[in-house]
């Protein structure tokens, strides 16, 4: 007892000694204090989310970026010349050309042309050996002069019995007639075989039809021909047209006497022609009308050349057009007091870059060029170029 009391009075007189109440066990000091037993929460980092998610809420609903106007490039609405214009390809053809055929069978001979040449009309073209046709001729010439004999005994027979009256028979007579009838039947027989006969034998010599240039040439001497070969091409080169093939959705919009500007590959120049004329029939297999167009003034080129075609459909003095861009659903948008409005349009629908309007807009509108993203009653403002 003596020792303990001692200590505890040594420990009261100490200056740094805890107090009798900090002395006390920690689950009494804990219950003594209660708000120094929990820790202190910080609550200023779910303050600043909380701020976040309503700034951001806000923004969705008010969109203050989308008030900002959008920069949009417009153009004037004028009326101004406006032509309507089909572009194809077409290529150099001549306007009168045949394909030379073989009219007989057989090994060909001679052929004292070639490719480029200038031919006559009536020149010769072209010669199949006619050996074996000459020996036909020569046989059809024997019969007939056989027939001929017979003929002329016929007619003496005939002339005796007629010359001896009542002294013969009237049935020898009638026979001598008869065989005089069969003779000349014989002699116009074998006359028709001679003609057939000259006539194949001059099958075997093909000559020009017309006045031309050889454009292909495509046998040689000695080839063996039939009548489905194609010995060579003659054509017109002096009348040149083009020829080429417009989409049935542009049909009904092509007609002769149209004017076109033909511009022949390789050449920087352009040429002047008509569109001369137009198929009435349009190809199932390619749905292709065939179109043919004449140069108004003499040209030169090969055969085949590609030439590009703009064939003038439409001409109008005052019209309103608009870019293709600026169109979308058959509307427009325009500037209004800084407003995008949108126009129901009509326009003529034509493979171009720019469409001729033909309602929905008036001269003075500021057309806006390019509509994308764009949206009725949006605020807009011009954008310098």
């Amino acid at each position: 007892m003596t020792q303990e009391t001692s200590s505890l009075e040594s420990d009261a007189e100490r200056p740094d000694a805890p107090s009798s109440e900090e002395r006390r066990l920690p689950a009494l000091r804990d219950a003594a204090n209660p708000a120094s037993a929990r820790p202190r929460r910080r609550v200023w980092p779910w303050v600043a989310a909380l701020v976040l998610i309503v700034a951001g809420a806000a923004g969705l609903v008010l969109q203050p970026w989308s008030r900002a106007p959008v920069p949009v490039v417009v153009e004037p609405v004028e009326l101004a010349p406006a032509t309507r214009v089909l572009a194809v390809n077409g290529r150099i053809a001549a306007r009168h050309s045949v394909d030379i055929r073989a009219l007989v069978g057989g090994t060909l001979r001679d052929l004292p042309v070639a490719e480029g040449d200038l031919v006559e009309r009536g020149q010769m073209l072209a010669m199949t050996d006619p050996a074996s046709q000459q020996a036909i001729l020569r046989q059809a010439v024997a019969g007939l002069d056989a027939a001929l004999v017979a003929e002329a005994r016929a007619r003496d027979a005939l002339a005796r019995a007629e010359a001896l009256g009542a002294n013969i028979a009237r049935t020898e007579r009638e026979a001598a007639e008869r065989a005089l009838l069969t003779a000349a039947q014989d002699v116009a027989r074998a006359t028709a075989q001679v003609d057939q006969a000259q006539v194949q034998l001059e099958n075997h010599t093909l000559h020009a039809p017309m006045e031309g240039t050889v454009l292909a040439l495509n046998v040689e001497p000695g080839q063996t021909i039939d009548p489905s070969t194609i010995l060579m091409t003659i054509a017109d080169l002096d009348r040149l047209i083009v020829e080429t093939d417009v989409d049935e959705a542009y049909a009904t919009q092509i007609r002769e006497g149209q004017t076109a500007v033909l511009q022949l590959a390789g050449e920087a120049e352009t040429q002047a022609g008509r569109v001369s004329f137009v198929s009435q029939r349009v190809d199932a297999d390619t749905g292709g009308l065939a179109v043919e167009l004449t140069f108004d003034a003499p040209v030169r080129a090969p055969v085949g050349l590609t030439v590009t075609t703009n064939i003038v459909v439409d001409r109008q003095e005052a019209a309103i057009t608009a870019p293709r861009a600026a169109i979308d659903n058959d509307a427009v948008f325009v500037v209004v007091d800084g407003i995008a409005r949108r126009r129901p349009v009509t326009v003529i629908d034509w493979p171009a870059a720019r469409l001729i309007v033909t309602g929905g807009l008036e001269p003075g509108d500021m057309l806006i060029i390019d509509a994308a993203g764009l949206s009725d009653g949006q605020a807009v403002r011009v954008a310098v170029p």
